[in-house]
């Protein structure tokens, strides 16, 4: 196919000694590896913390005479407030300054590593202000990833960066339950599991500044069209050489900038994410409320696995589902974010009901909801984002897609703060003859 250059005011190309944008819209392999492997390593730490959440509060577990339920005396929702509230401040804070994002991810990879480190330490000493601190510290790492990134994948013309990052996320939900529950139950201590995940933001530095292809990004747009401005008609028939031998490999050029909106114009733009945001917040609040106020309570006794085992793998089958949907971007993509949020709310309730009045004749029952609560999750995340790339302007999709990261962590945070007193409240009710 032969394509022809022509002069058009909102078009950039390559020009590296002015700084232009120009973004191949197909991206090649090993950027999208590179984008599956940074999911994967920002939202590992995260994963990992509530996977142990259980384990880090054990020391609280409590029996009182006239209540045969096992419930820790601090909700796992605590652990889960420590690991989101950070997140959360960084989520929306960050949308309105710069990106700058080789400052971000140093600052992201560091403290990931420091974490690790802290928590690990605080499991061998018991110390629970500076497990909370370094699950804190987590949840700043994790939440300034993945608004920096969201925000660099919009400079990206391929919408396979979106596939290839939420796959990744759900991977990090998959393998850091599983290795987390599988390292603790072949014998190695919660201490010595957590300092070999050291070597996950070594992984994620590796990924961002080494495999991943990064376009070449301007300013701001004026620059772009002053630099165009100057070029001669010589040039533009070498460009459109260019164009035409990008077009031939399966990659063509696309404009596009940095945001250099003001303060009130970023502001101005968030009504438009209402419709993606409060169907992401829902599904996040309802999938957590649950995570961290019901797992704790949905026990089997008398099966071969422990109370601290089911958690674990109530965790792993959850993430299992995360990673399923987050992975099928590419074969399937759903309109209504609603109905997410709808059928998690239905989730919810049965689970509820369940851990009161033990409903579920067997685990598999409470595995196969947990599951389908996964899928759940994972969808709502990776077609809210594929929406916005798709149906915001492009000057804005930067913003929108950091800006939208907040619902989630706000739905977290929510649920966090929920799980606390239904944890409590269904701690003191009497065990279901069922359950006996």
């Amino acid at each position: 196919m032969m394509f022809e250059a022509t002069l058009d005011p909102e078009m950039t190309l390559r020009k590296p000694e002015k700084k232009n944008v120009s973004i191949a819209k197909n991206v090649g392999t090993k950027s999208l590896l590179a984008f599956w492997i940074l999911g994967v390593c920002n939202n590992m730490g995260y994963v990992v913390m509530l996977s142990a959440a259980h384990d880090i509060l054990g020391g609280g577990k409590h029996n009182a005479p006239d209540n045969p339920r096992e419930c820790n005396t601090i909700s796992t929702g605590a652990i889960l407030l420590a690991d989101i509230v950070p997140a959360l401040t960084v989520k929306i804070i960050s949308p309105f300054f710069p990106l700058h994002e080789h400052i971000r991810m140093v600052v992201t990879t560091v403290s990931a590593a420091v974490a690790f480190c802290m928590v690990g330490y605080s499991s061998q000493t018991n110390a629970l202000w500076l497990a909370y601190t370094g699950v804190a510290l987590t949840s700043f790492t994790s939440g300034l990833g993945e608004a920096t990134l969201l925000s660099f994948m919009s400079f990206y013309g391929d919408k396979n960066v979106i596939t290839a990052w939420g796959s990744g996320t759900g991977g990090a939900g998959f393998l850091g339950a599983f290795y987390y529950a599988a390292m603790v139950g072949l014998g190695l201590s919660s201490t010595a599991t957590l300092y070999t995940l050291i070597s996950v933001p070594v992984l994620m530095a590796i990924a961002f500044w080494i495999i991943l292809d990064r376009p070449n990004i301007s300013g701001s747009s004026s620059t772009s069209a002053s630099a165009q401005s100057g070029e001669s008609s010589e040039s533009y028939q070498n460009s459109g050489r260019k164009i035409e031998e990008d077009a031939n490999s399966s990659a063509y050029l696309v404009p596009t900038a940095r945001s250099t909106h003001t303060f009130s114009e970023r502001l101005s733009i968030m009504p438009k994410l209402v419709k993606y945001m409060v169907p992401l917040g829902l599904v996040y609040f309802f999938e957590y409320l649950i995570n961290q106020g019901l797992f704790e309570l949905l026990y089997f006794r008398n099966i071969w696995l422990t109370h601290n085992d089911q958690y674990r793998w109530y965790q792993v089958l959850y993430q299992i589902g995360v990673f399923i949907s987050r992975s099928s971007l590419t074969f399937v993509k759903f309109n209504q974010l609603w109905l997410f949020a709808v059928l998690q709310c239905c989730n919810l309730v049965y689970l509820y009901f369940d851990s009161v009045y033990t409903l579920s004749p067997t685990v598999f029952i409470v595995f196969g909801f947990i599951l389908f609560e996964g899928l759940l999750g994972g969808a709502a995340y990776v077609n809210t984002y594929y929406k916005i790339d798709t149906e915001m302007p492009i000057e804005e999709r930067e913003f929108s897609m950091s800006m939208t990261s907040f619902a989630d962590a706000l739905g977290i945070c929510l649920a966090g703060l929920s799980a606390i007193p239904l944890h409590n409240y269904i701690c003191g009710l009497p065990l279901s003859s069922k359950a006996s």
